[in-house]
C-alpha cells in the first residue's frame, strides 16, 4: 500500500524559506518519478517540481532558481526546498507519484507567504 505524508508547511514572510518533506511508504522513491504539486482555492493543482527516477529534474518557470526538489533514498523521502518565497507561492502543496494504473497523493501541507 502506497502512502505519502507531507510535512513542513507553515507561515513565512515574503523572501523567507521553507523545506517541505514527503515521507513515502509502499514504494521506493529512488525508482519512481516523484512530483510536488500545489493548489489554491478555485484552481486546479499545478505541477511545481518533478524528480525523475534517474535524477533529472523539472521545475515550472515561476519557481526556477528558487525551489529545489531532492530525495534521500536511504530515508525514502522527497523534499522541496523553497527559497525567496513570494505571496503567490501561497497554496496547499501535495506530494504525488504514479504507480502503474494508480495515482497517489499525500494529504497536503499548507504554505502561506504573508507579512
Amino acid at each position: 500500500q502506497v502512502q505519502l505524508v507531507e510535512s513542513g508547511g507553515g507561515l513565512v514572510q515574503p523572501g523567507g524559506s521553507l523545506r517541505l518533506s514527503c515521507a513515502a511508504s509502499g514504494i521506493s522513491v529512488s525508482s519512481k518519478t516523484m512530483d510536488w504539486y500545489r493548489q489554491t482555492p478555485g484552481n486546479q493543482r499545478e505541477l511545481v517540481a518533478r524528480m525523475f527516477s534517474g535524477g533529472d529534474t523539472y521545475y515550472r518557470d515561476s519557481v526556477k532558481g528558487r525551489f529545489t526538489i531532492s530525495r534521500d533514498n536511504a530515508k525514502n523521502m522527497v523534499y522541496l526546498q523553497m527559497n525567496s518565497l513570494k505571496r503567490e507561492d501561497t497554496a496547499v502543496y501535495y506530494c504525488f507519484c504514479y504507480v502503474i494504473g494508480s495515482e497517489y497523493w499525500g494529504q497536503g501541507t499548507q504554505v502561506t507567504v504573508s507579512s
